[in-house]
């Protein structure tokens, strides 16, 4: 007697209303990005689609809609905390409303100008996330398209949708914390030689200029040092302020890798965190309770998540047009790393 095969278990779209406790269709407009179904549900149902392993059947969707099924996502970094981060929680989004993702990095100059002259993606996509910032010419590019364009990164522009998060405003509340506490030499880490139009480093240091005009304190060129948003860079950004005849008493890393680095840097040079300098991160990165990190927090996967319904909440309603910028929530988060500056340090 031959044993009997199993056959894989088909997972329904009533699997998934059953395991969350809501009707098939409920279900099914949560997955395609339709209003009327909550947050916190639509999160609830997604997890619950990515747990069961439920894919929405692609050839009976294919043939009634003549879609491909197939976001497209340009990403200067792919291999960044933040990027992958935004990468992962919108590939859940799609995969889950029954759409593949096909994934361009541009990392490089060349790369980049090799895909907007060549656009690959034509005809090939039904959307596009981009978590880069085009220049004008690019922006074009991706419009001439016809397909809806959303992303995360930058402020508004003409024919995308964007979630973002207030940059300027929390690079402001992570300074003004420093100079609260009594800081006159404040330095900042920051991703100066950032390339590929990205617009991040600019907004996060406004407001650190900002917060030290109303605070009355000139600022200082040798404060700030180039860390790259890299762990490896924030170390070399501290250890050059450091070298510094009168450093900083304080530091704002406008990313927590940075910060990191900046910590591992202070370590080395045998000096207290934060009796002998205070550090202040900015993302509130997975890492950064472990290590004890002030920073500013964003809820990356959640602008992830929100540009892929949005996108798909496009093509279900072409007509509706684009919605207005969506503006994610920060929070300032106290941890261990700041105090007041050491009464002998302090100048």
């Amino acid at each position: 007697m031959h044993p009997t095969k199993e056959r894989p278990v088909t997972v329904s779209i009533t699997d998934v209303a059953e395991a969350t406790g809501v009707s098939a269709s409920t279900v099914s407009r949560a997955l395609r990005g339709r209003p009327g179904v909550s947050e916190e549900m639509r999160a609830r149902i997604v997890a619950a689609a990515a747990d069961l392993g439920y894919t929405a059947s692609r050839s009976a969707s294919s043939l009634a809609s003549g879609r491909t099924y197939t976001i497209g996502v340009v990403v200067p970094y792919v291999g960044r905390w933040f990027f992958g981060t935004v990468l992962d929680a919108a590939e859940k989004v799609f995969s889950a409303a029954g759409y593949d993702v096909l994934l361009y990095n541009l990392g490089s100059p060349e790369a980049r100008k090799r895909f907007f002259t060549k656009l690959p993606i034509r005809k090939r996509v039904d959307a596009v996330l981009s978590l880069l910032i085009p220049d004008p010419e690019e922006a074009a590019a991706l419009r001439s398209l016809d397909v809806p364009l959303a992303t995360t990164v930058g402020g508004a522009r003409p024919g995308f949708t964007v979630v973002g998060i207030d940059d300027r405003g929390g690079a402001e509340s992570a300074v003004r914390h420093l100079v609260n506490l009594g800081h006159r030499r404040v330095g900042m880490i920051s991703g100066a030689s950032e390339p590929l139009h990205w617009t991040t480093p600019l907004d996060r240091r406004q407001g650190y200029l900002d917060v030290l005009a109303d605070a009355g304190i000139e600022p200082d060129p040798a404060l700030e040092a180039d860390g790259g948003y890299t762990v490896e860079g924030g170390e070399r950004a501290m250890t050059e302020l450091l070298a510094l005849r009168h450093p900083p008493t304080a530091v704002f890393a406008q990313s927590d890798e940075m910060a990191m680095g900046a910590l591992r840097s202070l370590r080395r040079h045998r000096l207290r965190v934060p009796e002998d300098v205070s550090v202040v991160g900015f993302d509130d990165h997975e890492l950064s309770e472990v290590v004890g990190l002030t920073t500013v927090a964003q809820p990356v996967a959640a602008q992830g998540r929100e540009a892929a319904r949005l996108l798909l909440a496009r093509l279900d309603e072409p007509d509706a047009g684009p919605p207005r910028p969506v503006e994610m929530p920060i929070r300032f988060v106290l941890r261990e790393t700041t105090a007041p500056p050491h009464s002998g340090r302090q100048r």
